[in-house]
């Protein structure tokens, strides 16, 4: 049977494909239990976690994202986008046995319907892939995994295709469907792979809707103390406060997110400096984030007017975290050399007794409202965000809160 062994490819790159989609949903749906779990990330399922390379390894990135997934101001977490890739691939893999099962035109034509809907995953992967290279700057494993898989399949189809329009018709095959009644029959099963998927998974979603707007609660949101630092100029009606770290990751990757949503844009942050180094902080025995005091005292010199906006030293503080912190470790004085060279007219303020006093009130603040020794945290309106909800939950429970008014 001409195209028997560019079938055969077809299939198998089929199910490595739904292999590399399914292990990337797994990852997705431990989430949904709210917890921390390891990536396994890997061309062999289980074989080594992506984890421990830290928050910025590309899958830990690339799923974090709110690119991978759809829906998520509707569902906690979203769809994951590797669902439907999983779907697709077995409605490829199907179509494909479907080719090898008839004879004559049927089969030239099924042949043709299998190479124009090959094109599918191939599509969804550029995109998804200049994405990640030009957004993300970052890239997954199981990500590349499933690129290469629908090149594969799209080659396979498309030789066999050739290979099954050269050879001559062994029937006539008269009662065959028409090309277009095949592609319709393709479209119809195509969605309902997908929609089968779909369905299983949201009807399995756990609902957290309860959850939201449970962790707590400040007391009074004003600051009479003048501590707190405006994050941009939005004149939303909702006021979220955030308690962050300039030089921790985890608070980077929370304003990548919340930006990303496009969430942002509906309340107005203000943010309270929480350093997790112990050159300032009392409430930490060691410098987490060294260079972290020095960083902040910078954001409140800008903030009071002595340079740049108060923002552009948050995102460049966020930009050269992991510098600072490295040279911070054996060297004091070394975040301080660095701010004052990226903004000199900071110089006079960083380390003044004016600047020092105003970051210690900001700490007070914290202890006066109780809170916990953690970075990043956002209020609305007073309302706490839970911190399980602070990564892939972020559209669907800050979503929530605003509906409510963030508990108002």
């Amino acid at each position: 049977m001409p195209g028997r062994v560019h079938l055969a490819i077809v299939v198998i790159a089929c199910l490595l494909g739904l292999m590399f989609a399914g292990v990337s949903t797994f990852d997705f749906a431990q989430h949904l239990d709210r917890e921390v779990h390891d990536l396994h990330c890997s061309f062999i399922p289980g074989a080594k976690t992506d984890l421990a390379q830290g928050a910025s390894s590309g899958c830990q990135v690339t799923m974090m994202s709110p690119y991978s997934s759809v829906l998520r101001t509707s569902f906690w977490g979203g769809i994951p986008i590797s669902l439907p890739a999983m779907a697709t691939f077995a409605f490829l893999a199907y179509r494909a046995l479907d080719v090898l099962g008839r004879h004559g035109v049927g089969r030239r034509r099924s042949a043709g319907v299998l190479f124009a809907f090959s094109a599918v995953p191939v599509i969804a992967s550029l995109v998804m892939g200049v994405i990640a290279l030009v957004e993300l700057e970052a890239a997954c494993r199981l990500c590349l995994g499933i690129y290469g898989a629908s090149l594969v399949t799209l080659l396979a189809a498309g030789l066999a295709y050739a290979s099954i329009r050269r050879a001559p018709l062994d029937t006539d095959d008269a009662h065959a469907p028409s090309a277009g009644m095949m592609t319709v029959a393709a479209f119809a099963q195509l969605g309902a792979f997908v929609g089968i998927a779909v369905v299983g998974y949201v009807a399995k979603m756990p609902d957290y809707s309860r959850f939201v707007g449970t962790c707590g609660k400040l007391d009074d949101t004003s600051d009479p103390g003048k501590i707190m630092v405006d994050l941009d100029k939005n004149a939303a009606s909702h006021q979220a406060i955030e308690v962050f770290d300039p030089l921790c990751p985890a608070c980077r990757a929370f304003d990548r997110r919340l930006v990303g949503s496009g969430l942002d844009r509906e309340v107005h942050r203000r943010a309270v400096l929480f350093p997790l180094d112990n050159s300032c902080n009392w409430m930490v025995d060691q410098a987490l984030h060294p260079g972290a005091c020095t960083i902040s005292e910078a954001i409140l010199c800008a903030d009071e007017g002595k340079g740049p906006p108060a923002t552009a030293v948050v995102e460049w503080a966020f930009e050269a975290q992991e510098k600072v912190r490295e040279a911070s470790k054996n060297d004091p004085d070394a975040a301080r050399r660095m701010v004052v060279d990226r903004f000199p007219d900071l110089g006079g303020c960083v380390g003044s007794d004016a600047v020092r006093q105003r970051l210690n009130k900001s700490l007070r603040w914290a202890v006066a409202h109780a809170i916990p020794v953690l970075t990043p945290q956002l209020f609305v309106n007073g309302t706490k965000l839970c911190p399980e909800d602070t990564d892939l939950g972020l559209e669907y429970s800050l979503t929530g809160l605003l509906r409510r008014g963030g508990g108002r």
